[in-house]
C-alpha cells in the first residue's frame, strides 16, 4: 500500500528485454534501507526490487503491467516518479493507493490558473463513471484531488509543490498517464452492482 505522497524522482537508467522487461532505476533513497523484494510505487506501478546498489534498484516488469501502463513508452533517461511502500505509523498525506494501475489517462488540456495548472484528462470510458468531483485519483503515483467531471474528462489542479516533487511539471497535451481510481470508488460500485 501507498499514500499517493511521491518521495523522490528516479530515473530510468537501463532497460533490458529479456522474458519481462528489466528496468533499472537511479534513486537518491537509501539502498542499504531497502530489501530485495520490497515494493516500491514506480509512476504509480507497484514493482518489486529485485537487485540493489547505493543508488539504483532493478525491477522486472511483466507483459501485463506494460500493457495497461504507461511503461512501454520509457526509455533510458525517462523520469519516473517514486513512493516506497507504506508502513504502520507511517502519516497517510494522500489516499491509499494499492499501486495497482487500472488504466492510462490522456492529458487533453492545460491552462495556467494563478500559480496552479488546471489539467484535464481523458479517462478510459471503463474506468471514467469510478471518477468522481471531490474525490481522489493518483496520476503517475500522485494523490490528486478531483475538480470536476463530464462525461470521460476530468480535471485536476496542480500545486507548485506538486509540479517541482513529482514529473507532473513537465507534463504536456496528449501525454498518458498512468490511472489509479480511488479503491473505495471501486469497492462502491462493485456493491451497487451485486446489490
Amino acid at each position: 500500500m501507498f499514500t499517493g505522497i511521491v518521495t523522490d524522482i528516479g530515473d530510468v537508467r537501463v532497460l533490458e528485454r529479456r522474458g519481462d522487461l528489466r528496468a533499472r532505476i537511479g534513486t537518491s533513497y537509501d539502498m542499504q534501507t531497502v530489501a530485495v523484494g520490497a515494493s516500491i510505487a514506480c509512476s504509480g506501478v507497484c514493482l518489486t526490487v529485485v537487485d540493489r546498489g547505493t543508488d539504483w534498484f532493478d525491477v522486472d516488469i511483466s507483459a501485463e503491467t506494460v500493457s495497461k501502463t504507461n511503461i512501454g513508452a520509457w526509455v533510458e533517461g525517462s523520469r519516473v516518479n517514486l513512493e516506497r511502500a507504506l508502513r504502520v505509523g507511517d502519516e497517510l498525506g494522500g489516499h491509499i493507493v494499492s499501486g495497482h494501475v487500472d488504466g492510462v489517462a490522456e492529458v487533453v488540456a492545460m491552462a495556467e490558473e494563478g500559480d496552479s495548472t488546471r489539467m484535464t484528462f481523458r479517462a478510459p470510458s471503463d474506468l471514467a463513471r469510478f471518477v468522481a468531483p471531490k474525490g481522489s485519483v493518483a496520476l503517475d503515483g500522485a494523490s490528486l484531488t478531483v475538480n470536476e467531471v463530464e462525461g470521460d474528462t476530468f480535471g485536476i489542479n496542480v500545486i507548485p509543490h506538486t509540479k517541482e516533487v513529482t514529473t507532473l511539471g513537465a507534463v504536456q497535451v496528449g501525454d498518458r498517464v498512468n490511472l489509479e481510481i480511488d479503491t473505495l470508488a471501486r469497492y462502491v460500485a462493485r456493491l451497487a452492482e451485486v446489490g
